[in-house]
Formats: C-alpha cells, structure tokens, sequence
C-alpha cells in the first residue's frame, strides 16, 4: 500500500511517501516560514526526487489534531484537495497518537506533550507491549518511584523467535489540560516515561521539579512531528478500515479558537441565554469539549 502523509500540525511541516514498511522519502522543515509556504513545495519536491505518479497513491495519510489551528487547517485543506482530485481515501492520525509512534517498541511510557499556550498542554499517555500483552501496561508499577533519568527498566525476553510485534494503547486520551493534570497521571501510574513534543521545551523545568517517576526526554531526531510516523501509524489504521472520503474528513482542534471562546464569553453574559447554553458554552472555552468544527479562526499565538 502506497501512502503519503503529511503533518503540518506543529511548528513543523513534514511529508512522507510510504509503501508498505519502506519509508521512501521524508521531507521535514522546522524553520521561520509558514506551512502555507513550504508544504505544497514539500510534496512537489517529494513527487519529482521519487518519481512519484500521483495516481499510483492508495490513500492520504494527515495528523488530525490537536494543534495549530492554521497548521491543522492547512493540512487538512492540502488532504482533502489530493483525496479529492485523485479519488482517494484518507487515513486520519491524531496528532498525538502520531507523535507517540515513533517511541515504537519503547518499555517505558510514551507521553506526547504539545504546548497550547494559555498554560495549557495537550497530552495523552501511551503504551507499547507485545501483542496481546497490552492489560499488562495499565497496571501502577509497584517499588522505587525516585525522580531522575534513569530508564534502566527490563522488559522480558520472547521466547522462542526473537521477532516481535507491538501494539500501542492508550492510557489517557488526548486532551487538552494544564500541565499538572498530566503530571499527576503519570505519577500515579508510577512507571518510567519518555516525554516528546514541543511542550517539552516549553516546560522542560517544570517537568523536571514535578516529575516523581523516572523520566527522560526524546532525542532530537525523535522529539517533534514526523510524516514517517504519521504514515507508519496509518497503515495500521488502513489495515482496520479506518479511512474515510475527502468529505468526511475534518480536523479536531480540541478547544474553541480565540474569537469563537470571545464571543461564547459574551454571549454568556448575555441576559437572554438560558443557563443550558451558558454552561455548555463555557464548558467549551474552557477546553473540556473537543471540536471538529469548520471554519475555526487561529488564535495569533499559535500560528504555524
């Protein structure tokens, strides 16, 4: 199966070309231009150094979300266009399930942190373990749970062939939340994790000051968005049936834009909301509600 996945997510923008498990080429930006300057670039430079036909792609692959609003409407946009023209299906990947991927095989847990501005964080945990194996993971680690880097922990031999296949679970759902949220969750797990994403520079100190279980940060190579990831990722997904058509697909943001959150404020202080629509409104502002909405405006922190 021939994929192209893109992710323009983040502060990176980033393209793959996939077939089946080889990784045929990567193409990834993280610099002072916007994604609205470099993705179709990307992907033009991608289809003429692998002599690419388009019409010979199975499906687009994009992160989904969370994110930057413009990034996370850019890919999106730039999905649906090739989908379209090209009558092709698209495999979407949460951006966070993304990122989470590239730990591939990791003994520790894999907490992706994205920073959403407004102190807040998205985030979810994830864990590897063998095939059918995966309950196991969910467990709290019993013994020593002193702070520091050491990832020093076992993870038994198979028996017999040594090859073996992982499959990723989901400990704690993406959300969008404050910091320490997460750092409780992952305390209270008490086993050791690798932290990635760009929310780890954001609060590289503060993690460091709460953290309570062994913890170390991902290699640069490793630490943002990757287009390979995202289409590793999907062909799993494809494997499933998880695709969907051009129309169907949309992002998911999370949380409500800035002037969407502005003018749910104003209209729940407005005497002629019922209390229902107040409550939901502000449920919503205040990151509790994930949205998939069209026609999100960014907020000019966040733009990509």
């Amino acid at each position: 199966m021939k994929i192209l996945a893109i992710d323009s997510s983040g502060l990176v923008a980033t393209v793959a070309l996939l077939e089946d498990e080889d990784l045929i080429a990567e193409y990834t930006v993280h610099y002072k231009k916007t994604h609205s300057q470099t993705l179709l670039p990307m992907l033009d430079e991608i289809r003429t150094m692998a002599e690419l036909d388009l019409k010979t792609i199975d499906a687009i692959a994009v992160a989904s979300g969370p994110g930057s609003f413009t990034g996370l409407r850019i890919g999106s946009a730039t999905a649906k266009g090739l989908a379209q023209g090209l009558e092709k299906p698209i495999i979407e990947v949460p951006t966070l399930e993304g990122l989470a991927w590239q730990m591939y095989g990791s003994s520790a847990l894999v907490c992706p942190l994205m920073d959403a501005r407004r102190n807040q964080v998205y985030a979810g945990i994830y864990a590897f373990a063998p095939m059918g194996q995966s309950e196991e993971m969910a467990k709290p680690e019993k013994g020593d749970t002193t702070p520091g880097n050491n990832m020093t922990e076992k993870r038994a031999e198979p028996d017999g062939n040594m090859s073996q296949e992982y499959e990723m679970t989901c400990l704690m759902e993406g959300v969008c939340c404050l910091l320490p949220e997460v750092v409780e969750r992952l305390n209270g797990l008490g086993k050791p994790v690798v932290l990635l994403g760009d929310g780890v520079q954001a609060y590289r100190e503060t993690l460091k000051e709460t953290l309570k279980v062994p913890y170390t940060f991902a290699p640069a190579h490793r630490r943002l968005q990757s287009a390979a990831a995202v289409g590793a990722l999907a062909l799993r997904y494809a494997a499933q049936g998880r695709m969907v058509s051009c129309y169907e697909h949309k992002p998911e943001y999370f949380r409500l834009s800035q002037a969407e959150r502005e003018l749910a404020e104003k209209k729940a202080g407005s005497p002629d909301m019922s209390d229902f629509e107040k409550d939901g409104k502000m449920a919503r502002t205040h990151g509790f509600e994930k949205t998939g909405e069209a026609g999100q405006t960014e907020e000019p922190e966040r733009e990509a």
